[in-house]
């Protein structure tokens, strides 16, 4: 018997980036999904912590806030309003034995601790790199904060969107469970023109998905702004904490990929995977081909191979939901299908770890 558990990734902005301009109209009044008289549970919540923010040497402390979504099924999804962030995600194993599938920190004195990498957040205005911090747009050139030497990464600094804290909304419905986020980025927040209005929503269904959907808009005014948003999860199938995944099996829905250079940004070329590396098509072991798959951090790899960290040109036709990638983890039985309308997918196997101390 093998558990599976699918994520749906479903943006309103389709395209690896997309330029969101005022000729959108702005964001409609949020509706609440439709809620069934079977199901008026409600979604519990519980204090996650105090963040810290501080501006003009002044520094307060905001109330954060964790969301526990159930179906009917026993899964467990658990968010939090500090960066839109996916905290836990409890699934069982053949046994009927369940973990917590997700690594991150415990509270959110951990989410803004130097040992978070991004886990679980919600990554932007554009995850990924921009290449030395500059990019052009309807003629204008805008730099942006370098935190990746020598590039922009995720979003930059403290406005980046992991590092906001957004505004939480839960709601119980025939599907399932959920929490709808929302920010307002503010025109020039990071570089980014434009004032940016983003929803995110997380719903656990009974049918064993976890689905998120991406929305964004452009509010008034006649700019224009980069978007590309994602959802930053580290995931374990044997459970967080239990070791390396690098004997998980994976396959990946791409014949094709994008180059990137030393610093890992795209180069333009687009190549098959046929015959290197990359290729996933069939079911293979993350680490079978990774040099250094012994060495626990990224100090101990004796070469420059650290393991995955690629774009994937999906098969199929953008804009239409297709499978992406399916991972296995053969002790467990656990399995995870991630589901998309998006043209690519990124796999990162997690190679700028350095050891840090997450839950429990």
């Amino acid at each position: 018997m093998q558990t599976n558990l699918s994520v749906n990734v479903l943006p309103c902005l389709l395209g690896a980036v997309m330029l969101v301009t005022s000729g959108c109209s702005t964001l409609k009044k949020v509706k609440m999904p439709f809620t069934s008289k079977k199901n008026k549970q409600p979604v519990n919540s519980q204090p996650f912590g105090l963040a810290k923010f501080t501006e003009n040497n002044q520094t307060s402390e905001v109330p954060a806030t964790l969301w526990t979504l159930r179906n009917e099924n026993g899964l467990v999804a658990k968010v939090t309003d500090y960066g839109a962030t996916l905290v836990e995600m409890h699934v069982p194993d053949k046994g009927g034995r369940y973990a917590d599938v997700v690594n991150g920190f415990d509270s959110v004195a951990g989410y803004q601790g130097e040992d978070n990498q991004y886990f679980g957040c919600t990554t932007g205005r554009v995850c990924n790199r921009i290449a030395k911090g500059k990019f052009k747009l309807n003629g204008k050139e805008y730099s942006l904060l370098i935190n990746n030497e020598p590039n922009h990464l995720h979003g930059g600094g403290d406005g980046a969107l992991s590092k906001v804290m957004w505004r939480g909304t839960s709601f119980a419905s025939r599907e399932g469970q959920g929490v709808i986020f929302s920010y307002t980025s503010p025109d020039g927040e990071e570089g980014y023109p434009g004032t940016l209005v983003i929803l995110v929503t997380y719903t656990l269904t009974h049918g064993d998905e976890l689905r998120i959907e991406y929305e964004a808009k452009i509010d008034g005014g006649d700019q224009s702004t980069p978007v590309n948003l994602t959802n930053h999860a580290y995931w374990n199938l044997a459970g967080a904490g239990s070791g390396t995944v690098l004997n998980h099996l994976l396959t990946l829905n791409a014949d094709k990929y994008t180059v990137s250079d030393d610093t890992l940004i795209p180069t333009g070329e687009i190549a098959d995977v046929a015959g290197t590396s990359l290729d996933f098509r069939k079911l293979h072991i993350i680490g079978d081909r990774i040099p250094d798959r012994d060495a626990s951090n990224t100090e101990e790899c004796k070469t420059g191979a650290k393991g995955y960290d690629h774009n994937f040109v999906l098969n199929g036709k953008s804009g239409e939901m297709r499978l992406a990638a399916t991972l296995k983890d053969p002790a467990s039985g656990r399995v995870l299908e991630i589901h998309t309308v998006e043209p690519g997918i990124q796999f990162y196997s997690g190679n700028f770890l350095k050891g840090q101390t997450g839950k429990g």
